[in-house]
Parts: C-alpha cells; sequence; structure tokens
C-alpha cells in the first residue's frame, strides 16, 4: 500500500489537490503549513485600492499564485473608503501566471485567455525563470510591469525577487503591491498530532513551498525529521527540506502524473 500523503498547501488549494491525490488512489491528507488572510492595515488596503485602479495603464501584471489572484479581483470590502471607479474589476493588458493554479484562477476571474501569459503545462517547471522565458520579449525600455504578491503579518512583501531585477535590467520598470498576507497556521491538537506521527510513520510530505517548512519547523521544533520523507516541487524547496532533517527527499513538477510517480518512489 502507498504510504499517506501530506498535503502542506494553504486550505483553499490544499483540497484540490487532495481530490487530484485520492482520484488517482493515494491516502492524502491535508495539514496546511500557510494561512492566507486579507491584508488589514490600512495604508496596504489603500495600496491594494490604487494598484486595482491604476492596473490598467500598465503593460502587464504579474500573479505570484492563485490567492493574488483571488485578493486582487476581489470586489473592496464595504467600509473600504472606495471612490467611483475604485470597485470595478481590475482591467489588465497582460496577466502574467506563473503555473496552472494561477492560469486557472485568472480565468475564474473572467481574463480573456488571449490576455494571459504562462509557461506550458508541459513546462519542465512553474516559477520565474520559466515565466520570463516566456514574456521577457514584451518587455523594453519603460515598459511598467506590476507585480501582484503575498506579504507577511505587517503586510510587507514577501518572496523572491528575481523577476524583478530580470526586468528593470531589461529597462522596465516595477510596481510591487501585497494582495493578501502568508501567516504561519495555528495548529490544534489533532493537527500537531498528525505532523508527529508523519514525522516518523512512513507518510510522505508534499512541500511546495520552503515557507511551509519554514513554518513546520516553528510550529514543532523540538521533531526529529530523520525518519520523514517528502516530494518538493522545486529544488530549492528540496534543499529546504533536506536542510530541515528529512531523511528521503524526492523531487518533481506540479503536474499530477509526476506527483504520482515521485510519491510512489518513495512509498
Amino acid at each position: 500500500m502507498t504510504a499517506r500523503v501530506i498535503v502542506t498547501r494553504p486550505a483553499r488549494e490544499a483540497s484540490r489537490w487532495i481530490d487530484a491525490l485520492r482520484a488517482e488512489g493515494l491516502d492524502a491528507r491535508a495539514l496546511p503549513l500557510i494561512a492566507i488572510e486579507p491584508v488589514e492595515d490600512a495604508r496596504a488596503r489603500a495600496a491594494l485600492l490604487r494598484a486595482r485602479r491604476d492596473v490598467a495603464i500598465c503593460d502587464a501584471a504579474m500573479f505570484v499564485s492563485a490567492a493574488a489572484v483571488e485578493h486582487f479581483f476581489a470586489p473592496p470590502p464595504p467600509g473600504a473608503g472606495v471612490v467611483p471607479g475604485d470597485a470595478n474589476a481590475p482591467d489588465c493588458r497582460r496577466c502574467w501566471a506563473t503555473g496552472p493554479g494561477t492560469t486557472r484562477a485568472l480565468r475564474q476571474a473572467g481574463v480573456d485567455e488571449a490576455r494571459i501569459d504562462a509557461p506550458s503545462e508541459m513546462a519542465a517547471s512553474f516559477d520565474s525563470e520559466a515565466l520570463w522565458a516566456r514574456v521577457r520579449g514584451q518587455v523594453g525600455s519603460g515598459t511598467r510591469v506590476l507585480i501582484v504578491r503575498g506579504g507577511d503579518a505587517r503586510a510587507r512583501p514577501t518572496g523572491r525577487d528575481w523577476l524583478a531585477r530580470e526586468i528593470e535590467g531589461a529597462g522596465g520598470h516595477v510596481d510591487t503591491v501585497v494582495a493578501y498576507r502568508r501567516l504561519e497556521p495555528r495548529l490544534d491538537d489533532g493537527a500537531r498530532d498528525l505532523a508527529t506521527a508523519a514525522s516518523r510513520d512512513g507518510s510522505i510530505w508534499l512541500f511546495s513551498s520552503s515557507e511551509a517548512l519554514a513554518h513546520l519547523r516553528g510550529l514543532l521544533p523540538a521533531v526529529d525529521w530523520h525518519a520523514a520523507r517528502a516530494v518538493a516541487t522545486h529544488e530549492r524547496i528540496a534543499q529546504a527540506a533536506r536542510e530541515a532533517g528529512f531523511g528521503r527527499v524526492g523531487l518533481a513538477s506540479p503536474r499530477l502524473a509526476d506527483l504520482v510517480a515521485s510519491i510512489e518512489s518513495l512509498g
């Protein structure tokens, strides 16, 4: 029997992965290690409203995740202090996405397929490097790109700056806005028991974020991970798992078939 799979993505995204993995006959369980929350700080909310309004004058908007799309396109909440025009859906000339999940979220937000740029679904990886290979021809002197990303508890931008540096190196101008916050989750007793058991019972952890690994280590600092196994969706994440002490670490693209094959090879 294939080992149990622990899916660590944020709750909303984890449910989609759980359904797909269970359809393949795997015993998948959700243990979200990143909590997604809207921005609360008044200045951060005001910056998000301005970005929604001004994105129409940008040449492109890059979305780092499906959560970035959902929070950017969501109507401003009541009492947000909107002015006429702010409540309209953002009008992006080009929308950049790093992978299928973000692309799907853009479609669901009403963005025309013809305006979406993303790596091929058969690409070797879904990351900023793969996206840049697809869109670098759009960037030149004066090109303006808005990067819509997550932030920490104080709505300060988090994540890699690699793409922003490439855009600026090609003569473009980058604006960044935080559309949501990525927080350490609160684990109840059941989640802690699941995580502790999965550190030693042969379960296979599925990681698509180094941040999730950092949260896991912070939440359970006394747990020894040397008997644990993991599959990571990028080499950077795989290295973070090794540094955390995971004894066996596989590498797979986020495509379902690749994930299943890697999980089964460890199981």
